[in-house]
Formats: structure tokens, C-alpha cells, sequence
């Protein structure tokens, strides 16, 4: 039997969720100087990877990560897997590129051109369109189910669709030729990995532009939960000046605020409003904050419309606001040690990575000595190994190579020492190698092979190989 007591005692219990339910956002518009530049890198951003599929160089597809082909085109450069050390190179970095804008000026990635802000601005704007203002999209939401909502709703969801499923196939056109791909979309015969690439990246999108928005920025991005490592209290953020703006609170128009306690915030919570992840930047640095700047786009035109200088949200830094410094002090401070070593460290990487580009061989070669006959004695007595030459020409044009080979007194090459390559391609060459049987010891011996452009003596690479000699 229970106790009235203990009854009453667990229902005052108050119960703790860990999950926070999700209050659906409806960000309002707003126009100001930091919005034109998110709209400009938005655009920049988009017509370089919807338009760089379309570009034409040399007859085709002017950035093709080939998979089938196993080469990368990137304008007139021929990348083949043996160049997977620039690819590290690009991600080294991409990672301090991004380390040093962080520490520069926080989350500007996140807020400018991060493909969850671009596509979730993307998705904005035609919801905006169809939909309307903030208000407009409230009100339809609270409204029943009706024709004119199931059309509304119908056409948004349409167009976040077509724009998604142009997304996914956008990409997969570039791992395989756009043209080619597009045949095979209207004959239906598209592949498997093509299919699969083209609804998940394109679904993604759908569901991560249209629908979880913010939740992805919250709760499933890495980058919000280790920025604070990034971060000093030099770091350029979106601040909130407590000392000017409270206390805040409503005032009539004539009324002397200062007089009556208050700062110059009018609480009018615009801030909050225009949030795409509706946090409110009067409580401080968060990391829910993705540096869009949007807060001061509006914060501005709010002061603007009250008298009051603007800037009461801000970039600034932490020493900036406990200091009271000001612009020239708070650029001086970003010279500091932290970002010399990642503008070093990226300096360097950078000017390695541009002096091996522009000193890249377009010519690779692989030898591999023939295992069946491991040496044998031709006519004239000579000992002869033979090698199969795998020969990589990463230009687009054809070339003629001539083959030598050194290392052993009386080594030559036995037949023509020249083979024809083809274009962007791989040639195989079997070669035999002569030597007099006396020129080395029993054994293995070292040699070279030098393969060299006739047309262009400055393309030539040195392989080494081993010769056997028998007893």
C-alpha cells in the first residue's frame, strides 16, 4: 500500500528531459552590409560549382575526377592515383586556412560559405518567395490544412526538391563526364553508384537545408564543439556591448534614457529574430553562433531609426570590450604569434606545393623485370633480362620517348630504344636489356633506365632496376 505522502512527494518531483524540444525558427529577413556579403560568396560560391561542370578544356570536361578512368583533369593539369600526395597537400591546407580565419575572426566560414549556411540560404530565399515574410510564414503554418495552403507548401517543397536533386546530380557529374551522364539519365540507364549519389546527396539536402537547418549547426557539426580550442580572446566575434546597452527596456520618443537607468538597447529583440539559430547575442558568446552577423545588419538599422551610434552589436574582441579599445588597437592585436606561425606554416606549404606544380614531371614510369625468364644468353653470348616499362604520359598530348640504360659496362638497349605514348595515358614497353657476361658480378646489379622526350629533352625520368647475372 502507498503512502499519500510519498504519492504527493513524487508528483512535485520535477522531471528533467535531456533532450531539448525543437522550437521551429522563422528567421527574418534582413538587408544591411553583411548581408550583401553573404549574398555575394552564396552566388560565388554556387556559379563556380553548378557552372564549373559545364567548362570545356581541350575538348572536354575541364574538372573531371575521372573514377573509371582513375585520373583527375583539373583544367590542363592530369593528376593520376601516384598524385595522392597534392591531395594531401590540399587538405593540409584547407585545415590551416581554416585554422587561421578561425583564430582571425571566428566562425567566418560557418556564417559566409559553410554548404549547410549556403544551401540553408538557398532554401531561404524560396521559401521566402513562395511563402513570404517571417510573419506571412507564421501565420500560414498556424492556419488549417487547406487548397491554398497544400499549394503553397506543394510548390515550396517542389522547388527545394528540384533544386536538391540538381545538387546531387551537379556533383556526381563531376566524377563522371556531365554529358555522359546525362544520356544515360534520359536512356535510364543510369549505374548504380550514379543512382545512389545523386538521390543521397540530393536527399541530404533536402532534409538538411529544408528541414533540420540549425540542428545541424546545434547538435551533428564537429566545428561548433572544438572552435573554443581555436579561440582567444583576441579572436574577432560578434559581440554584444553590455556596458552601452543595459540596462535595456522600451523608452518614448523625448525621454532621456540615461535619466531613466537605461542603455541604449530598446529590447526590441530584433537580434533574436533575424537569428538563423535563434539565439539571443545579448547572453553572450555561444556556440550555437555561426558569425552570419545578421544581429548587426539589424541591430544597426534599429539604432539608425532611435539616434543612437551604431555598433551595440559588433565584431570586437574579448580584450577589445574589457579594455575599451579601439579599431587600430583591436587590428594591431591580431598580429600576434598564434597567427604568424599558421600564416607561416600556410606560407610554406603553399610555395612547396606551387614550386612542385610548376616543377611536376608530366612523365611517370614504372619498371617491372620480366619473372618468368629471370636472365637468359642470347646468340652472341650477351646476358639478357627483360623488363616491361609502364609508361605514364599525364600530358594531353602524344610523345616519343627514347629509352637508354646505364650502370653496367656494354649495356644497351636490344631492338629500338623508342616507343610512342599516348596521350594522357598508359603505354607499356617490353624492353631487353644486353650486357656483356663479364660486366658485372653474379648476381643482382644495379642499372638505370633514363626515358626522355625527343620532343621536349626537359620531360625525361631516371628509374632504377636490377640486373641478374647468372653463374
Amino acid at each position: 500500500m502507498s503512502h499519500p505522502e510519498t504519492n504527493t512527494q513524487a508528483e512535485t518531483v520535477p522531471k528533467v528531459s535531456f533532450y531539448e524540444k525543437r522550437r521551429k525558427i522563422y528567421a527574418k529577413g534582413v538587408r544591411g552590409f553583411f548581408d550583401n556579403w553573404r549574398i555575394a560568396l552564396v552566388l560565388f560560391t554556387q556559379v563556380i560549382f553548378y557552372g564549373g561542370l559545364w567548362l570545356e578544356w581541350n575538348g572536354r570536361q575541364a574538372i573531371l575526377l575521372h573514377l573509371v578512368e582513375r585520373k583527375f583533369y583539373i583544367f590542363g593539369a592530369v593528376f593520376w592515383p601516384q598524385d595522392v600526395i597534392y591531395l594531401a597537400a590540399l587538405l593540409i591546407v584547407s585545415a590551416y586556412a581554416l585554422f587561421l580565419v578561425t583564430a582571425v575572426a571566428g566562425r567566418l566560414f560557418c556564417g559566409y560559405a559553410c554548404p549547410q549556411t549556403v544551401y540553408t540560404q538557398l532554401f531561404m530565399w524560396i521559401e521566402n518567395w513562395i511563402e513570404g515574410d517571417r510573419n506571412a510564414r507564421i501565420k500560414l503554418d498556424k492556419a488549417p490544412l487547406d487548397a491554398r495552403k497544400i499549394r503553397i507548401k506543394g510548390t515550396k517543397h517542389l522547388l527545394w526538391l528540384a533544386l536538391s536533386l540538381w545538387t546531387g546530380f551537379t556533383l556526381v557529374g563531376y566524377f563522371t563526364p556531365v554529358h555522359e551522364l546525362i544520356d544515360n539519365v534520359l536512356t535510364g540507364n543510369l549505374g548504380p553508384w550514379e543512382s545512389v549519389w545523386i538521390f543521397l546527396y540530393g536527399g541530404f539536402t533536402y532534409l538538411f537545408a529544408g528541414f533540420m537547418r540549425e540542428q545541424v549547426c546545434k547538435y551533428m557539426c564537429p566545428y561548433a564543439r572544438f572552435q573554443s580550442v581555436m579561440f582567444d580572446p583576441d579572436t574577432l566575434i560578434i559581440t554584444y556591448d553590455p556596458e552601452r546597452g543595459e540596462t535595456r527596456g522600451a523608452r518614448k520618443k523625448g525621454v532621456d534614457a540615461k535619466a531613466a537607468g537605461l542603455g541604449d538597447c530598446v529590447d526590441c529583440g530584433q537580434c533574436v529574430q533575424v537569428c538563423p539559430t535563434g539565439i539571443d547575442i545579448r547572453n553572450g558568446l555561444q556556440y550555437e553562433c555561426i558569425g552570419c552577423a545578421a544581429c548587426i545588419d539589424v541591430c544597426d538599422q534599429v539604432m539608425d531609426k532611435v539616434g543612437l551610434p551604431r555598433g551595440l552589436i559588433r565584431y570586437s574582441t574579448e580584450n577589445a570590450m574589457a579594455q575599451h579599445l579601439g579599431k587600430k588597437d583591436i587590428l594591431a592585436h591580431i598580429v600576434r604569434p598564434r597567427i604568424l606561425l599558421y600564416t607561416a606554416i600556410l606560407a610554406i606549404i603553399l610555395g612547396a606545393c606551387a614550386w612542385f606544380l610548376a616543377n611536376r614531371i608530366p612523365l611517370k614510369v614504372d619498371v617491372i623485370r620480366d619473372r618468368s625468364v629471370l636472365a637468359r644468353e642470347a646468340d652472341d653470348g650477351r646476358i639478357e633480362n627483360v623488363y616491361m616499362l609502364q609508361i605514364m604520359n599525364t600530358e594531353e598530348v602524344p610523345h616519343r620517348y627514347r629509352i637508354s640504360v646505364d650502370g653496367l659496362p656494354g649495356a644497351e638497349i636490344a631492338g629500338s630504344p623508342e616507343v610512342d605514348a599516348v596521350a594522357a595515358g598508359l603505354t607499356s614497353a617490353n624492353t631487353v636489356v644486353r650486357v656483356p657476361p663479364d660486366a658485372g658480378k653474379v648476381g643482382s646489379n644495379p642499372i638505370h633506365f633514363d626515358i626522355v622526350a625527343i620532343d621536349n629533352p626537359a620531360i625525361k625520368v631516371r628509374e632504377k632496376a636490377a640486373f641478374l647475372l647468372p653463374q
